[in-house]
């Protein structure tokens, strides 16, 4: 398979700028573009010389569609309202669009089932290998174990992350659910604070924690009379998250339009 053209969007932060550090020591794929907001002061410089490195040959712009259209996917690890906006551009240009943007709600999914119409759209929660399979032994487990077995997810990260659950514990309270066969919508209980009352049996709870520069840490608990099943994955480095990403826009590529998840590429 050729090279794939890969743009990067939000490219000054920290996920855009670990997934451009992989794309370029990545002989599979290579960088076509790098999208910052209007008005950003990377606009119009060279990517690489911003970064600190030297000069790679794409310039950073505002304008998307324009490098959506000489790329083979885009990876994207922005925000809610701007994915949605470059999964309409990316499904004009008929390009694989990679989604890491947590905090994406129902409107939100809406508009990428549309766009998924015309283009290959893979979103996840997390892109781990490791959560991936997390994600599925949560729920074989809860399938197994019945409403006597309590259920806990607690996640943590680093200081600056803006929305809580993460969108990897959402991604394991849905599998628990499944394998529950519930809705999570239903069960779901988040943030206890004052006299909450005895625990609803069936429920599934979330707990946040946020400090200092911790990347990636989840448990998910199964607690019973006199015992307890613990889960746990835990992330020190992001590049896990980049490279999983790129696994993504490659697989994507001989993909009909749809929408599709980390267990997809991973084939779980």
């Amino acid at each position: 398979m050729a090279s794939i053209g890969i743009v990067i969007t939000g490219a000054s932060g920290k996920m855009g700028q670990m997934l451009i550090r992989e794309i370029l020591g990545n002989s599979a794929v290579h960088l076509v573009g790098a999208i910052e907001r209007a008005g950003h002061a990377w606009i119009g410089r060279d990517v690489g010389a911003v970064m600190g490195g030297a000069d790679v040959g794409v310039q950073v712009s505002d304008d998307a569609l324009a490098a959506f259209a000489h790329a083979g996917a885009v990876i994207d690890f922005t925000a809610p309202e701007a994915s949605v906006e470059f999964a309409a551009l990316a499904a004009q240009a008929r390009i694989v669009h990679v989604i890491g943007t947590t905090g994406l709600a129902p409107l939100h999914h809406a508009k990428l089932d549309a766009a998924a119409r015309h283009a290959v759209i893979i979103q996840a929660g997390n892109m781990s290998l490791g959560v991936n399979l997390l994600t599925r032994m949560t729920q074989k487990i809860a399938a197994a174990l019945d409403a006597d077995w309590d259920i806990e997810i607690v996640e943590a990260h680093h200081r600056h992350k803006v929305d809580a659950p993460s969108g990897t514990a959402l991604m394991l309270g849905q599998a628990a659910a499944a394998g529950r066969g519930v809705d999570l919508a239903a069960q779901m209980v988040s943030g206890r604070d004052g006299i909450t009352g005895a625990r609803t049996a069936g429920s599934i709870g979330f707990s946040a924690i946020r400090g200092g520069d911790i990347v990636g840490e989840h448990d998910v608990i199964f607690a019973a009379m006199g015992e307890r099943v613990v889960l746990r994955h835990i992330a020190t480095d992001r590049a896990i998250f980049a490279r999983g990403a790129l696994k993504a826009a490659i697989w994507g590529q001989s993909q009909k339009p749809g929408r599709f998840d980390m267990m997809d590429v991973l084939g779980l």
